[in-house]
């Protein structure tokens, strides 16, 4: 090969070379390229990952927020603060749609804690734009998504201030949108239980809504319309237990309840507070007359009156039946005197269709001044509104000291006479305990030792008695025999007679009052002693309970004369043992026996109405009904 021939071949190599050094240089630049552009990817993948695991670690501290017992307010509070901090808005708020006598306006219910918020609190002076009333437009971005029920992005930011803030100049409003980093509001509705509630608002630094970001708050805002409906349905369950279903006031329970805490004030801060007991007249003439419903219409009637004239911290109540109370937190005997005339008065100023103008009966006492005992007080209570009662109705008189022995003291004294002597062989090993528990620890006397006391003794003869019904029955009877007006003594005799009653069941054999199988003649007759057992061989040596003595002898007497142990009957039966047998009755129906299972409030009910006019006065019967039917309804 010549020289010429060897340089040729030569430059052909080297261009092979050049050539193969070419592709694999531009191979490599690819390979590179590429790697960038998937760090890059990696890169954006692994933002919007960490973004995705913030938005669902959010969502998931709301969710446990919502499971649990933690206020609406919190969980909103919660909602806005974690959405501006942790996914990089600028500012988060909840705005509220809300109705009142001057129509729309808009109310922010939460919002997170910024610079910009407050940046924009500065501007416009005041308390702060939380606590201002919104204007609500038909022309603003808020009325645009809620009809559209649709999120949308909005960068006229001057626009939106202007519109639920009409007040601001245009001075203030142009400080307000310049020199901030704010470039779109995002408005999302909020709709809970098919209702319009309000809008979730984020202020972001971005212009444009990615579709991720749209996606993430829309599922944002239905975990907020599902916080809004389980604190709304939470309310509902709640107001039903503290709430008569009749009138929408407080019910018994919530009364006693804030009665003790009130107490526990007035100690601590040594100021008096006020109960007002109320009584609707002639109840029991108006159902006679008109009807049930007009009956109900008019104990709702009270109720309204009790709430237009209540004030934010007062606590008015249904007891039971006719009968309400209105707790007067700081308020002396003079001032509740006035509420009290101020509602009697309202009373009798409504006219009701049908039955005319109504009336009530209304009593008062005052912490510290009448009693410093919440039991004491509250029969003060009730011993003024039953001598309205008596002396003319529609009226209200004030409380006056108790002169006489209180039936409390009666009843503690009979228990301890009874146990501390052995009068009962079979509670003798109970008797020092028993005792001890009639006094608490301050020695003073109350209805709650003696309820227990009374309870743990029915259960020694009847071991499927329940805890809290002995009280029940007080309730019930006592709430029976005013509808008869009877004076307080004899209501007083009655309370104690429905604690010793059933004594005498003590001294017969536990396995003859707890047989399942039927009672033979003999062991009958040997159960119809009891009352006498109570009255004569029990209770008739203690000289101060004689009064008591008839209405337990009697209170298994019928009304046609079929009872025992003395087959009187009618008017010859004190309407005390009468109220006793129904009580007794109705609570031994809807127990369990060991020779049948307990019954339900309505079956018990149709018993005892198809025995009106044979075991009890049928006057008896309608009251009684009257008296539980709104419980069972």
């Amino acid at each position: 090969m010549g020289l010429f021939d060897k340089i040729k071949e030569v430059t052909r190599k080297v261009s092979e070379v050049e050539h193969n050094i070419y592709h694999e240089k531009r191979d490599y630049l690819e390979i590179y390229e590429r790697n960038l552009e998937l760090e890059r990817e990696i890169a954006e993948r692994t933002v919007e990952l960490n973004d995705a695991n913030k938005r669902m670690f959010t969502l998931q501290h709301i969710w446990e927020m919502m499971n649990s017992s933690t206020p609406l307010e919190n969980v909103l509070e919660a909602i806005v603060n974690s959405t501006q901090g942790e996914l990089g808005y600028m500012h988060c708020a909840i705005i509220r749609k809300c109705h009142d006598e001057d129509g729309d306006y808009m109310h922010i219910v939460a919002q997170s804690h910024d610079n910009l918020i407050e940046r924009l609190n500065d501007i416009i002076g005041g308390a702060g734009i939380q606590t201002r009333r919104l204007n609500y437009s038909e022309e603003s971005v808020f009325a645009d998504t809620m009809k559209r029920r649709t999120i949308v992005q909005t960068k006229s930011i001057d626009l939106s201030l202007s519109a639920v803030l009409p007040d601001l100049s245009p001075d203030v409003v142009e400080k307000v949108v310049s020199n901030q980093p704010v470039k779109s509001v995002i408005v999302v509705p909020l709709t809970a239980q098919e209702k319009e509630f309000g809008w979730f608002c984020v202020f972001s630094a971005r212009e444009e809504l990615a579709g991720a970001e749209m996606d993430f708050l829309a599922l944002f805002a239905k975990q907020i319309e599902m916080a809004i409906t389980i604190a709304d349905l939470f309310q509902a369950v709640r107001n039903q237990a503290v709430t008569d279903a009749l009138t929408g006031l407080y019910n018994r329970r919530y009364f006693e309840e804030a009665l003790e805490k009130e107490v526990q004030r007035a100690k601590r801060q040594k100021q008096p507070f006020s109960v007002i007991g109320i009584d609707l007249d002639y109840l029991k003439k108006i159902n006679d007359t008109y009807g049930h419903n007009f009956g109900d219409l008019a104990i709702k009637t009270i109720a309204d009156v009790l709430k237009s004239n209540a004030r934010s911290v007062d606590v008015p109540a249904r007891i039971g039946g006719e009968e309400f109370n209105v707790l007067l937190p700081g308020i002396a005997s003079d001032g509740a005197m006035i509420a009290a005339e101020r509602i009697r008065k309202s009373i009798e100023a409504v006219e009701i269709d049908t039955i005319g103008h109504i009336t009530g009966s209304l009593g008062v006492a005052t912490y510290f001044e009448h009693s410093e005992n919440v039991e004491e007080l509250m029969e003060l209570t009730d011993q003024a509104m039953y001598t309205s009662k008596r002396e003319g109705r529609n009226r209200v008189t004030l409380a006056q000291p108790v002169s006489e022995t209180y039936w409390q003291e009666i009843a503690v004294n009979t228990f301890i006479d009874i146990l501390s002597k052995n009068k009962i062989p079979k509670v003798k090993h109970l008797s020092k305990e028993l005792c001890k528990k009639l006094k608490n620890s301050n020695n003073e006397i109350t209805k709650e030792s003696l309820y227990s006391v009374a309870d743990m003794l029915t259960k020694l003869y009847n071991p499927m008695h329940t805890q809290g019904t002995i009280k029940n029955k007080v309730i019930m009877a006592v709430n029976l025999a005013k509808r008869f007006d009877l004076p307080k003594e004899d209501i007083d005799n009655l309370r104690i007679a429905v604690l010793l009653y059933d004594i005498g069941n003590l001294m017969l054999p536990t396995n003859l009052l707890q047989k399942a199988a039927p009672l033979t003649d003999k062991e009958r007759e040997e159960i119809k002693h009891h009352p006498v057992i109570a009255a004569r061989e029990i209770l008739q040596p203690i000289s101060y309970i004689q009064d008591v003595l008839p209405i337990i002898e009697h209170h298994h007497e019928n009304w046609d004369g079929s009872g025992y142990p003395n087959k009187i009957s009618k008017e010859e039966i004190p309407l005390t043992s009468q109220i006793i047998l129904i009580v007794d009755q109705y609570f031994a129906l809807i127990e369990p026996r060991p020779y049948r299972s307990k019954m339900s409030n309505r079956d018990a009910v149709e018993i005892i109405k198809a025995d009106a006019g044979k075991k009890w006065n049928e006057n008896l019967v309608s009251e009684f009904i009257s008296i539980i039917e709104h419980d069972i309804v």
